[in-house]
């Protein structure tokens, strides 16, 4: 290839977009009476239910800690078995081991790359608990399969929605289907707080049982409280978790999610630009979208037919870096990681995932960049493809 690049400068494949509205509404917060525990939190929280049509809404520190209160409101414990996908990043089955659980890898369908129920319906025992499904890349997992499954076996259903804020299953919004959902608010994600995530349900007891495991189990609710010795007088009445959202982070969340529908249209947008400059390349696999959804497409992967290119995976990816593209591949699958080694997990159980982690490449898609941005990350894939084409 050519030694010159086809940017000067490096795009990286995701970035927060931070206007001035986002900087004000931190200001009035660092100027006002509450940095934390305060009234910004509350008004995100409420936001966010109003925004995907749920009853509640519980704000966390991170997306990690959200899935660990839901593994804990749906009382996940020592043996419980949970199943969810490997293709994820490894908070999604993380979240069950801190709750004493053993998360049980289901299989991908190979042409959403989500989790499929025939597989989720194999590997239920007794001692089944949840299934925890990913909405991988923002396009949401086969819902009514998974309910089905999850009414004929008594199991909590809860939503990994990283990837799928503003994201559709059958016309209805994700947050508001299932037990309980999670949305994380990463500045690669659709909308930032910095740090964030939240749990979205329509059950109240799930929703009084989060409130108070990310703030230490405690609570001041006079109508919860087992004695009650004044006015100041609170308990501690399960062991918590400190992983509360702060204000600061909340009032710059709820500023972003005015421009959420914003977001979700100029990703669309560079979703179509890359589909057409893609579709006529034998060697790259644009993304399978199924006509029950719509994504919000908070990643873009493109999948390689290794067989008709000279290099493997990694000659791809080193190239396009070399060209000053930020690719990245979404995920490793979690039970290939040392650690879930370790516990007894093996290759080979998952091929499907296994198969897809070995040709697949993340471009660059976020809301900040321009259309000569998209422009170049396409004029670069196909110098690097017509590179190593055979």
């Amino acid at each position: 290839m050519r030694e010159k690049p086809v940017r000067d400068s490096y795009l990286p494949y995701g970035r927060q977009w931070i206007d001035e509205d986002d900087i004000q509404a931190v200001i009035k917060i660092l100027k006002g009476d509450y940095l934390t525990t305060g009234p910004a939190v509350v008004e995100f929280e409420k936001a966010i239910a109003n925004y995907v049509g749920a009853k509640y809404a519980v704000a966390f520190s991170n997306g990690t800690a959200a899935l660990h209160g839901a593994c804990f409101a749906a009382g996940i414990g020592n043996g419980d078995e949970v199943i969810t996908t490997p293709m994820t990043f490894a908070a999604s089955a993380n979240c069950v081991l801190y709750q004493g659980g053993k998360p049980v890898f289901a299989d991908i369908n190979p042409k959403t790359y989500n989790i499929d129920p025939q597989k989720v319906e194999e590997l239920i025992t007794d001692k089944t608990k949840a299934i925890i499904p990913v909405h991988f890349t923002g396009q949401p997992a086969a819902l009514d399969e998974i309910h089905q499954i999850a009414k004929a076996h008594n199991l909590v259903v809860i939503e990994d929605a990283a990837h799928a804020l503003g994201a559709t299953y059958k016309g209805q919004m994700i947050g508001s289907l299932s037990d309980m959902t999670m949305f994380s608010f990463h500045p690669v994600k659709h909308i930032t707080s910095g740090e964030g995530g939240i749990i979205t349900t329509n059950n109240e007891e799930y929703y009084q049982k989060l409130l108070q495991f990310r703030s230490h189990g405690i609570t001041r609710d006079t109508e919860k409280l087992m004695g009650y010795h004044g006015p100041w007088y609170y308990e501690m009445q399960f062991l918590g978790f400190n992983y509360r959202l702060t204000d600061i982070q909340a009032a710059l969340g709820t500023s972003q999610l005015k421009k959420i529908d914003k977001f979700i249209d100029l990703r669309k947008k560079y979703v179509s630009m890359y589909n057409d400059a893609f579709k006529e390349i034998d060697e790259i696999q644009t993304p399978y979208q199924d006509p029950n959804c719509s994504s919000s497409w908070h990643l873009y992967i493109i999948r390689l037919d290794l067989e008709k290119l000279s290099g493997n995976r990694t000659d791809i990816f080193e190239a396009l870096l070399k060209e000053n593209i930020g690719v990245n591949v979404h995920y490793i699958p979690v039970h290939l990681h040392p650690y879930y080694a370790q516990l007894g997990y093996e290759r080979g159980i998952c091929p499907n995932a296994e198969k897809l982690y070995e040709e697949i490449i993340t471009l660059p898609l976020f809301p900040a960049m321009t259309e000569d941005d998209v422009k170049d990350v396409i004029s670069a894939v196909k110098k690097v493809i017509n590179y190593y084409r055979k």
